[in-house]
């Protein structure tokens, strides 16, 4: 996440994102529909808050526009500038000074009312608000049950996450190969994880969203993890492209899905997994065999077999090796 500490001058102030800004008012907005369904052979998880048909920056920015241009209704000189996650502001702190919750040990802002199936926003300006009161509660106490059911250790403390061992991270940012040590740990999750959020007890009676465009599509809770190595770029992007999952591109989301069909070897899901192994990706050619790697099956071991013959890529060379050796 390096994008942070290149952008550590920008973050230390709300006036590099909008000049003269006296005010900033934070918002949230409610993303979980409904209960997540369990996957079955062949399906894997995606994180609530992409379940939507619509990418949440688009719509929470046009909201934020219409809420610039209500407070220029009354201060017609009123500078304002809107903003989701994508400028230099640490939203999160700025919620908590403004009233909304407090930084959970997961690192997350929880709402004793809403928990933190939420989206955090802001809306800067140069007029002078009525400030509220930061929120000095902490109310995780004793618990630990974000900590301990993170599989992938990414915890280092409470209040501290190593986005580098982070299933959303992983999934999402992460552009290279996922670390050996890590991919056990993924599960079946695809694209983000909800994981510490599940399990925490602040969210069991979270409100869930009456937004339409984050009702979750049929695709998407599970999605179906078998059919998308038959999508090629142009199919992936009339499939996903208006999606949060557009962010990790065709080539991130089939190198997830193969390691999903690693963590949970089912026979259905071999002809895809051979499919991927001959992808023109190595990204996606690389992941097919580790996961073929994880397979007994007859087929497994042909597949790798043959493509062992034709392989160019030194990386796929070397994941086909450490398949094979791992089946014998």
């Amino acid at each position: 996440m390096r994008y942070l500490a290149d952008r550590r001058d920008a973050y230390a102030h709300p006036g590099s994102v909008l000049t003269g800004v006296r005010s900033l008012l934070l918002l949230g907005m409610h993303y979980s529909p409904a209960a997540a369904r369990q996957p079955s052979a062949g399906e894997g998880r995606v994180s609530r808050y992409a379940w939507g048909e619509q990418d949440y920056h688009d719509l929470i920015h046009n909201r934020l526009k219409q809420l610039a241009q209500f407070l220029r209704t009354h201060v017609p000189s009123a500078a304002a500038r809107g903003v989701v996650d994508t400028a230099p502001l640490l939203e999160r702190e700025f919620a908590q000074l403004a009233g909304l919750g407090w930084i959970g040990k997961n690192t997350l802002l929880l709402n004793k009312y809403a928990g933190s199936y939420f989206f955090l926003a802001a809306l800067l300006t140069d007029q002078v608000l009525a400030y509220d009161e930061p929120h000095e509660t902490n109310h995780c106490g004793t618990c630990t049950a974000c900590l301990d059911a993170c599989p992938t250790s990414a915890f280092v403390e409470p209040y501290v996450l190593d986005a580098t061992r982070c299933i959303s991270y992983l999934t999402i940012e992460l552009r290279g190969q996922v670390p050996h040590s890590l991919r056990t740990g993924m599960g079946d999750w695809v694209f983000g994880c909800d994981i510490c959020q599940d399990v925490c007890p602040w969210n069991r009676r979270a409100p869930q969203t009456s937004e339409p465009a984050f009702a979750p599509r049929e695709d998407l809770n599970p999605l179906d993890l078998t059919t998308l190595f038959s999508l090629d770029d142009a199919a992936f992007r009339a499939r996903f492209r208006h999606t949060p999952l557009w962010r990790a591109k065709r080539r991130g989301v089939l190198r997830n899905a193969a390691i999903a069909l690693g963590n949970r070897p089912a026979e259905q899901s071999l002809p895809a997994l051979t499919q991927g192994l001959n992808d023109e990706d190595p990204l996606v050619r690389a992941a097919c065999a580790w996961a073929l790697g994880q397979y007994t099956h007859p087929a497994a071991r042909a597949a790798l077999v043959e493509r062992a013959q034709a392989e160019q890529g030194p990386d796929v060379q070397r994941e086909i090796a450490a398949a094979l050796d791992h089946l014998n």
